[in-house]
């Protein structure tokens, strides 16, 4: 019996500490939310420097300014993700988010740029998008305006990639 003491003593050690951090569902949330972001990749296209091959890792989700041309449709930039209430999502809901996010359609009814995934992100359980759109929210907030879209035959605001449809 006494070999077991420390281990007794080892094992109600770690379930004291366990029960003094317990992780909160709003933490697993935004864990989940974290992951489904990082293989969403999110940032492969909304973090500011990643089309120029040096993303800014201090303004993650930021709004790029570097778009892509679709040929007869205009010029996307990707835009800011986090929760700055004038350049980002901060004035959106995470209703407003998980709407975009499965249907392509933003708060003010505008949809959003044809590369947008939407239509597989579509699929996204209720208990993922809503994990999803409390990472957003939770993010900190970078003060960053991705250009505007212009339209097709419009000059462009800032440097952009063409995407050439073969003849």
């Amino acid at each position: 019996m006494r070999e077991f003491r420390p281990l007794a003593a080892a094992l109600l050690a770690a379930a004291a500490i366990a029960a003094a951090f317990p992780a909160t569902a709003q933490d697993n949330r935004l864990a989940r939310g974290k992951y489904l972001a990082s293989i969403m990749d999110c940032g492969g296209c909304h973090t500011p420097g990643v089309f120029m091959g040096k993303p800014d890792m201090t303004r993650p989700l930021g709004g790029e300014s570097v778009g892509f041309e679709i040929p007869g449709l205009g010029i996307f930039y990707p835009p800011n993700l986090t929760p700055d209430r004038e350049t980002g999502l901060g004035k959106w809901t995470e209703a407003d988010i998980i709407k975009a996010v499965r249907t392509g359609v933003r708060p003010d009814g505008r949809e959003l740029a044809p590369i947008m995934p939407w239509r597989a992100y579509a699929a996204l359980t209720d208990n993922d998008a809503r994990a999803l759109a409390a990472y957003l929210k939770s993010l900190k907030p970078v003060a960053n305006a991705a250009p505007a879209m212009v339209g097709a035959g419009q000059p462009a605001k800032a440097p952009y990639f063409s995407v050439i449809v073969p003849k």
